[in-house]
């Protein structure tokens, strides 16, 4: 019995597509002005919760209180997610109105 005719007998490699892997999409941490937050508590939340050293949170919030608001850190969406509710949770229990969003990168 031979091979069936016009198969040539070699052998077929299948191949599966590519998966373009796609990066998981950053998010900023972002701090808003308010009129009653004192700018010292907001420095605190930049060192306590972003790990910011003196120089780095003073820049920060005198950005968040000149233009409105400022980038706290860019993180993962879990991360971003994490530090916005710690951040939010803090200023309400010490009774602060400050407000942190995240935004897409």
């Amino acid at each position: 019995m031979g091979l069936p005719q016009g198969d040539g007998g070699g052998t077929k490699t299948l191949t599966k597509p590519k998966q373009k892997l796609k990066k998981p999409s950053d998010y900023k941490v972002i701090l808003l002005n308010d009129d009653f937050t004192p700018m010292d508590f907001v420095v605190h939340i930049l060192q306590r919760f972003f790990k910011k050293d003196n120089s780095e949170a003073n820049r920060i919030m005198l950005e968040v209180h000149h233009k409105g608001a400022g980038v706290a850190g860019i993180f993962s969406h879990e991360i971003a997610e994490t530090k916005m509710t710690q951040v939010n949770q803090y200023a309400r229990q010490n009774e602060h109105p400050l407000k942190c969003i995240m935004e897409k990168v």
